[in-house]
């Protein structure tokens, strides 16, 4: 199509970059204004005020230019927001029963998303340029955007008690990616919030990371202490972490709202079955390079193996299965402290014998003082593998 030279018609614009973007896999579509969002922007600088991005530094270095789109971008008049489905086959709670085995998110067990919806949003932003001449930058969730209030904004959803997008079409499972536009755009009316008195995904937490509805504090939730912090796990948090390995679905799973969702159509998100839930020892066996090689395109990759490994052992530790014991042994000599103070933890509840035995011998020549914290913690015996590690 050729270039238009004259200001587009806004309804035309919009339905044909709506049908583009459908086109793409996208399955769920809204536009809001740059000025939708500044209530969500005050409360963003709230929670950082309150130290509940915990290691999150990244968050608080680009506060402003996330807390407005305009101060990322003056020029933005219009933002496209997309969304696309991930719902799982199966229900992700059922994997906690499975104490030899690991928990990774669904969102984690296939390709990474951010690769995939950020080459379709640069396709749709593509054709735009090409037909009306404006200008876009697109953004998926590592970019500062506070995408999900902008999805509400644009009639995708609304910000559910658990501060997650719920679609009345798709649950709680949706990738968000956005794209601002110099275009002026008929923007969508807002979603409205349906929650109503339902309080389930706070009640499930494992480690009672709501303080209130719609308030979350990271720094004692699964997601954040498994894929983005990176030091020791506190003891009070490391039971309530059962087998979860990376990231936790618990309040996601249990939204009402998920009874209208379906099945992903993206093929690439599940390709992986090997991630579905993997055997704990054979993670806990990984070297650097098995690691980089079994997580390939996976968004686990980006954790790195010191704390993914922590996460394995901590979820052995909350096995009780002595059978695992030789799995957390040579992790005692691991030349990363995170691990070795992980796998010292994990003997110490499933073999409180081996445990001292071990202690003898090593605590005296360890020089970490990490490591050697849990040398000196009195062993707690873990619960036997008697069924699911819901917390």
């Amino acid at each position: 199509m050729p270039i238009s030279t004259s200001e587009p018609d806004g309804d035309t614009a919009r339905r044909e970059i709506e049908a583009f973007a459908r086109a793409q896999g996208f399955d769920a579509f809204g536009i809001a204004t740059p000025d939708a969002v500044t209530g969500a922007g005050a409360r963003f600088m709230e929670f950082l005020s309150l130290g509940r991005h915990g290691d999150m530094a990244w968050l608080e270095a680009k506060a402003e230019r996330r807390r407005h789109p305009r101060h990322l971008w003056p020029d933005v008049r219009s933002i496209v927001m997309l969304g696309l489905n991930y719902g799982p086959a199966m229900d992700p709670l059922a994997k906690l029963g499975h104490g030899d085995r690991g928990n990774i998110s669904v969102y984690a067990q296939g390709s990474d998303y951010h690769k995939l919806i950020k080459s379709a949003l640069k396709r749709i932003g593509r054709r735009m340029v090409e037909r009306w001449d404006c200008e876009i930058k697109v953004f998926v969730d590592t970019a500062p955007v506070l995408e999900k209030p902008l999805a509400a904004a644009a009639g995708i959803g609304w910000q559910g008690k658990h501060t997650n997008m719920v679609s009345p079409e798709f649950g709680s499972w949706l990738f968000l990616g956005a794209i601002y536009t110099t275009l002026d755009l008929p923007a969508d009316r807002p979603g409205r919030n349906r929650c109503g008195s339902c309080r389930r995904c706070l009640d499930i937490c494992p480690t009672r990371a709501f303080p209130a509805p719609y308030q979350l504090d990271a720094r004692r939730c699964i997601s954040y202490l498994s894929i983005e912090y990176g030091g020791h796990i506190p003891l009070s948090l490391r039971r309530a972490m059962g087998n979860r390995i990376y990231g936790c679905d618990d309040c996601l799973a249990v939204c009402p709202w998920n009874k209208f969702a379906r099945r992903s159509r993206e093929a690439k998100l599940f390709a992986r079955a090997e991630l579905a839930l993997p055997r704990l020892a054979d993670l806990a066996a990984l070297d650097d390079a098995a690691f980089r090689a079994l997580f390939t395109a996976s968004p686990v990759k980006r954790s790195g193996r010191g704390r993914i490994l922590r996460n394995v052992l901590i979820a052995i530790a909350n096995s009780g299965r002595a059978d695992l014991i030789p799995a957390v042994l040579p992790r005692l000599e691991d030349e990363n402290p995170l691990i070795r103070a992980m796998a010292v933890w994990a003997l110490a509840c499933l073999d409180p014998e081996r445990f001292a035995h071990e202690r003898a011998a090593r605590a005296a020549v360890e020089r970490d003082a990490g490591v050697l914290a849990e040398w000196d913690r009195k062993p707690a015996p873990a619960p036997a593998d008697s069924g699911p590690m819901s917390g």
